[in-house]
């Protein structure tokens, strides 16, 4: 998946001037890494994120659960693997055709 790089001549009609959303993710060992949130979607009335690593934007995302609880959002892991593999080929079947690959 290649990143789009968002800038005022790159023509794709978002707002550039918006902040990130940065979230700071702690994986198993602790480690804590800057992500920043590139696409959400939605399956099965559930809503879901995609982050990237801040340092480096090469590496694959990270797909989260949104959660809402007090109309606070939270980030959550997915730990079902039939929710895990649903989402995981939703998000490969966007990433393809956002590149071209049809």
């Amino acid at each position: 998946m290649t990143e789009h790089q968002h800038d005022e001549n790159c023509g794709c009609g978002e707002d550039h001037e918006h902040e990130d959303h940065v979230f700071i993710i702690a994986n198993d060992e602790g480690e804590e890494r800057e992500m920043v949130m590139v696409y959400t979607f939605e399956n099965e009335d559930m809503m879901y994120a995609v982050l990237l690593d801040r340092q480096d934007p090469e590496q694959d995302g990270v797909i989260f659960r949104v959660e809402e609880e007090n109309e606070e959002a939270f980030l959550v892991g997915i730990e079902d693997d039939e929710e895990w593999n649903r989402v995981q080929a939703i998000y490969e079947e966007i990433a393809n055709t956002e590149n071209g690959e049809q």
